[in-house]
């Protein structure tokens, strides 16, 4: 790939490398719909000269009012002071006097004459919290203005081109968009998007400004706060919130929560429009992280109590050709983050300048609109019946309002917790769903899933005209043209860091990943922007392949008739569903797993990875079969012998047979998720040296990733990707909420052990061992035979 060198300012933009992004899609950094030569335009305009310069001063400005004065003179935030001071006063009561003082204190006997003799001052700690109040609200306040948008507009239509080849948005999602915002001016647009980068929330800004749209505020995190960028993004509507808002663990900052709950509040009631990320941070792992429902309950709080009449919900998708960030493969094996810094901005921007980082593309998915949501949430609830998909309690949504609860709430309501829940968790599903797939995606998907020992190029061409297949009508692909031209230009994208391409001796082009810990785990991270989409897929077949007998001889006709009912096949896959439960979001919550999984199975034997054994029975008499088995248990639950008949007829007749010509694209398949499955199993194997001993999560972290580092050196472990810090994490919520392991605080410190049944019986814990090894591809014993590893590519 050629050289890429900064341009002069007023040089036009030079084609790069690339391949073509896609039809009904724009690049952004060639659109100037205010400047340059246009249809009824004089060519005598000065903006067809200077077409940036006119696109930044034409485009359409908007009143930022600045909410930090309205907050401050809220009588909630003076509420909240006198809560936090009264907060403080009976701490330090109970520091100087301890337990027996106490008592009196939070009865109110103690008397202010008991408190000067001590040295505690009431109205000192009252005036120390009203100046931590000006000061949050000082480090919070954002200072969006139109001056500095033209400004950075110009600079990134001058600088981007440098390193991108473009930003990329389809048409219609703009219009749609703009459509939204002129229907209902007063109603705020709140941008969600799934966060990869910190150039996620200054490309969105950019897209919206230079289309009209009113800029919104961002939620960033303090760490962003270094000299001159944290000034830069502040006045391009960045408002700063803390990493951790509560200082002490159990302890609520009643203040903090307080000002962050009323500065969002007055933010939307002013009109702005708000931007935040629904993970948090940004993924480590390149698929979507489990949602934090934080701000989004505080923005629909102010609709609950009236203080906006409605908001438009907006999932956004970003995905990168090439990570302009660099990579987390230092997070992941467990090594401390670098923290930002005014220096590594500078090297960073330095490094990006002259680099190339491909396309990016944002995709603006549909708005929902919260009343909407509110309502047919309550519609759901208000319903009788047994078949409810989602009934968060008996009653409807109620509302309190609250000074210190991010949920809007001192003790939150079960129905607000499932409704925020249920919202965050869909936005996140339909951005991993709308996410589109990018050159880079596909091809280090298929060295991970197929060719992980490399192939030739005309074999990776291939399987990229099979991938593509398989996507068209589900995912957008970010990518067009031929299949070869498209991994020619991944693997240079990529770097020969992470792909190397050879001639064997033969002259054909051989593609190998490079054979590195490192490698493998910064090519799972643009891998894993496919892997939801085939996470059900993989689950089943690995689900089919656990229940298989074991093999036995072919019969006469040279076919195995072993197979698996499919009711115990979608039941077993419920199972191991489960465990996967803070990894990925498999369905939506208006949506029943069990059904996704029927259509994922009808999927998989349309692609003749599994077939049902043929019964001569017409589908009126499976039909009739199985209402009368139904119809037997509910008049007649004691009549077994009739009940185990129609069981084993229908079993017969659901029977799912192994697809002998298709074992490939099965272990294809299983391979999407079998690096996560590795590690749960490390997780769950590990258990044992927590017995009768607690240990520090972050040691008990280290000796995990420990572990699996050995294994993948030694071999047992063939999946490099599966040290991985975050599904170490993920693994142990999931064995907390199974109350397999205790966390506890102790100083600031996370202590883990194991629970007393578990602690008593080292059997039990071979039972979660097993739990977790149903999900772990059974490639040694099951049917996926050494001859089939023989003919996988080399």
């Amino acid at each position: 790939m050629d050289t890429f060198r900064i341009r002069g300012w007023f040089e036009e933009p030079k084609p790069q490398n690339s391949v073509e992004h896609g039809v009904g899609t724009q690049n952004m950094l060639q659109l100037t719909p205010h400047g340059g030569l246009k249809p009824f335009k004089s060519i005598y305009d000065w903006g067809c000269l200077f077409p940036y310069v006119a696109q930044v001063l034409r485009s359409e400005k908007f009143a930022f009012r600045q909410v930090t004065k309205i907050v401050h003179n809220d009588v909630v935030l003076k509420h909240a002071i006198k809560q936090a001071a009264e907060q403080t006063l009976r701490d330090q009561r109970y520091a100087k006097n301890g337990h027996r003082m106490l008592a009196r204190s939070i009865s109110g006997d103690q008397t202010e004459e008991e408190d000067a003799k001590t040295g505690i001052s009431y109205q000192k700690i009252l005036h120390k919290q009203e100046q931590r109040a000006v000061t949050i609200l000082k480090d919070m306040g954002s200072t969006l203005n139109n001056t500095l948008l033209a400004i950075t507009s110009w600079l990134l239509y001058k600088l981007l081109p440098c390193f991108l080849s473009g930003v990329v948005t389809h048409k219609k999602q703009i219009e749609m968009l703009k459509n939204a915002s002129q229907r209902a001016p007063n109603t705020p647009l709140i941008f969600m998007p799934l966060h990869r980068s910190h150039l996620d929330y200054i490309l969105v800004t950019f897209i919206l400004t230079n289309n009209d749209i009113r800029s919104p505020l961002v939620a960033a995190g303090n760490n962003l706060q270094i000299p001159v960028f944290g000034s830069l993004l502040r006045g391009l509507g960045a408002f700063f919130i803390k990493r951790k808002i509560d200082p002490v663990e159990g302890k609520k900052d009643v203040l903090y929560r307080a000002a962050l709950h009323l500065y969002l509040t007055h933010a939307l009631k002013q009109g702005h429009n708000v931007e935040f990320f629904i993970e948090g941070g940004r993924t480590r792992t390149g698929k979507p992280c489990m949602p934090k429902g934080g701000i989004l309950s505080v923005i629909v709080n102010a609709f609950m109590d009236g203080s906006i009449p409605d908001a438009l919900l907006v999932p956004v998708s970003v995905n990168y050709e090439r990570l302009v960030d660099g990579n987390f493969v230092r997070e992941q094996k467990g090594e401390k983050k670098v923290p930002e810094s005014f220096w590594k901005a500078i090297s960073g921007i330095w490094k990006a300048l002259n680099s190339n980082y491909g396309l990016i593309r944002i995709d603006f998915n549909e708005p929902y609109s919260i009343r909407e949501l509110v309502n047919s949430y309550n519609k759901i609830v208000r319903e009788d019946g047994s078949t409810k998909i989602y009934k968060p309690t008996s009653r409807t949504l109620q509302h309190t309002q609250s000074t210190s609860s991010l949920y809007g709430t001192d003790v939150v309501c079960e129905e607000h917790r499932n409704l925020i829940d249920s919202i965050s968790r869909q936005v996140v599903y339909d951005c991993a769903a709308a996410t589109s797939v990018m050159s880079t995606n596909a091809l280090a998907f298929l060295l991970l899933s197929r060719f992980r020992n490399g192939a030739t190029e005309q074999k990776i061409t291939a399987a990229l005209d099979d991938l593509r297949n398989t996507l068209s009508g589900c995912k957008d692909l970010g990518f067009s043209g031929e299949s070869s031209h498209i991994i020619a230009y991944a693997c240079d994208l990529l770097g020969t860091g992470l792909v190397t391409r050879t001639r064997d001796e033969n002259g054909r082009i051989l593609i190998r990943p490079v054979p590195t810990t490192e490698s493998f785990i910064e090519l799972a991270y643009y891998s894993n922007s496919l892997t939801p989409h085939f996470a059900l897929s993989s689950i089943l077949l690995t689900t089919f392949h656990g229940l298989l007998p074991a093999p036995t001889s072919p019969d006469t006709d040279g076919e195995r008739s072993i197979g698996v009912s499919q009711a115990k096949l979608i039941e077993t896959a419920l199972e191991n569903c489960l465990v996967y439960k803070y990894e990925f979001i498999l369905n939506k919550p208006t949506q029943v797993l069990e059904s996704m999984l029927h259509k994922q199975l009808d999927e998989l034997l349309i692609n003749g990875c599994m077939r049902k054994k043929e019964v001569n029975e017409s589908d009126d008499q499976v039909l009739s079969r199985r209402m009368a088995r139904r119809l037997a248990y509910e008049l007649d639950q004691d009549n077994e012998d009739y009940l185990n008949v129609s069981h084993k007829e229908e079993e017969a007749a659901d029977l799912l047979l192994l697809a002998e010509d298709t074992l490939e694209q099965q272990h294809n398949i299983c391979e999407v998720l079998a690096p996560f499955a590795s590690t749960y199993l490390a997780v769950a194997q590990a258990l044992q040296i927590l017995h009768r001993s607690s240990m520090l999560e972050s040691e008990f972290i280290s000796f995990v990733i420990n572990d699996l580092s050995k294994k993948v050196k030694r071999g047992s472990c063939a999946y490099a990707e599966s040290i991985s810090t975050d599904s170490v994490r993920n693994c142990m919520k999931l064995l907390e909420k199974w109350s397999v392991i205790e966390v506890c605080n102790q100083r600031g410190m996370r202590l883990i052990s194991l629970n007393n049944l578990y602690e008593v019986s080292r059997e039990s814990l071979n039972t979660i061992i097993k739990k977790i090894e149903a999900v772990v591809p059974n490639y040694n014993a099951g049917y996926f035979s050494q001859k089939l590893f023989n003919e996988l590519p080399a």
